[in-house]
Parts: C-alpha cells; structure tokens; sequence
C-alpha cells in the first residue's frame, strides 16, 4: 500500500536534526512520496535544497500569509519567488492564503502577497496550496478574481458549506492528524463528505500529531495512521482510499513515480 504526504516541513531543523531518517522511516511505513512545503523565500529555499538531495521528496515555493509583510518588504520578491519555482523538483505554490486567527501581518498586506502568488503560480502554470484560517469570505473573494487555478485546501478542518465551496471552486481537499482527535462533529461530518476523488493526505509535520502520538513530534509516517482512521471513518477499504489519494496527490503535483 502507497501513500503521498502532500504537506510537511521536513527542513525545520529545530524539529528535525536527521530528516534523512524521518524519510526512510517514512517509506518503511508505505509513505513513499513527500511534499516538502516552504513559508517564506528563505525557508522555501531550505525546502528545496532538501528536497533535491532525497529521492521521493518534491518541493513548493511561497509565503505564508504570517510573513506577507516581510515578503512585500523585499526587494525583488517576486523574481526570488519565480527563481525558486523554476527549480527542479518544486511542484507547486505554497504554502499561501490568509490567516486572520493571529493577524501576523495585516490584511491589507496578505491579500496583496497572496495576489501576487496567485498571478506569479499562474503565469508559470503551478497549483497552489492554499492555507485559509479564519478568512474564507476574503479568501474568495479573492480567488474568484482568478482563473485557471488549481490546488489543495492545506489542513481542512471546517464544516460542510466551506466544503461545498472548496469542490465548487474544483479544489482538492486535504485532512490531516486533526480528523483523529477532533471533537467538531461539523469537522468529522465534512471529512466524510469529501468526494474521494477530490481527497489527499497530509500531515503537517512536525505539527498535528494524530492520536495516539499527541504531544509527540509528527512524521510523514504518521499518514498511514491518518488513513487508516479516514478509511474507517468514512467506510471505506484502507487499500482503496490509499490508492485513489496517491493518484490525487500525482495528479494534481506531477509527481514522478
């Protein structure tokens, strides 16, 4: 059985002193494709430095909302972006959105670093990784601004009508180690209702431990035990949801098998 981590952060090195071995331990578990997510210029550029030296390891490039106004603050920020996007093994735009949960960097300046992304992404032909916390009615408003987009909800984790809106807009879906210790019975419900077609699997590594290693530090290992608990939650053949998440995850990234 195969499966795709489509998010996590393998290059945070408080986190991770060897994640050459978190790799290994991560295929030894059927893991055997991971997508290593940058959150600023100079994290993207870790990100993809990693990802190039291990094989089954790819790579985004782009800002987290937290540091929107750092981003637009640099000089040259968005040809940094398009040199880091040009680079092999970099497979989306990501992690972008808006977070208005802690507001690190205003308003103002999210929506503007995320305009920015989005008409970079699409000029080169990437999908995106969308990260939207508290902030989905400007988070559309935005988006349908745009055309052409593809990508991934990062970290899905509210209910029913923004699901609706998600697989409206033709975006895939991503659940993570929250699904397992959640007791939002809207979170569980919209999880279920994900159309398999539309549904991947992430982490978040090192964060959002699935239970039962809460409080411990998450791996890409840790997907299969997501996806043991997806599968029994939404009554579905742990082989089959595998299957049908990989070819999700290589669809919508191009990943080389």
């Amino acid at each position: 059985m195969e499966l795709v981590d489509t998010h996590c952060h393998l290059h945070f090195a408080d986190y991770f002193t060897e994640p050459n071995k978190v790799v290994a331990a991560a295929k030894e578990a059927g893991v055997t494709r991971l997508i290593n997510i940058g959150t600023s210029l100079k994290d993207s550029k870790k990100a993809v430095n990693f990802a190039q030296s291990e094989d089954g390891v790819w790579a985004t490039a782009g800002v987290h909302p937290h540091d929107a106004s750092n981003f637009l603050a640099q000089v040259n920020s968005v040809k940094i972006l398009e040199r880091l996007l040009s680079q092999p093994k970099v497979v989306a735009v990501g992690e972008i959105g808006l977070d208005y949960y802690r507001n690190r960097s205003p308003k103002e300046d999210q929506e503007k670093a995320l305009r920015a992304q989005l008409e970079t992404g699409l000029k080169m032909g990437l999908p995106f990784v969308f990260h939207v916390r508290d902030a989905w009615s400007d988070f559309w408003k935005i988006i349908d601004d745009y055309k052409g987009i593809a990508g991934v909800a990062h970290s899905f984790n509210s209910g029913l009508a923004d699901l609706d809106k998600v697989l409206t807009r033709g975006l895939y879906v991503a659940l993570n180690g929250i699904m397992t210790f959640t007791k939002n019975e809207s979170q569980l419900e919209a999880a279920k209702a994900v159309p398999l077609n539309k549904l991947v699997i992430e982490t978040d590594a090192p964060f959002l431990a699935p239970v039962p290693f809460r409080g411990k530090t998450c791996e890409p290992k840790h997907v299969a035990v997501i996806a043991d608990f997806l599968a029994n939650l939404r009554g579905e053949e742990p082989e089959h949801l595998a299957r049908i998440t990989t070819q999700n995850a290589t669809n919508l990234f191009g990943l080389e098998t």
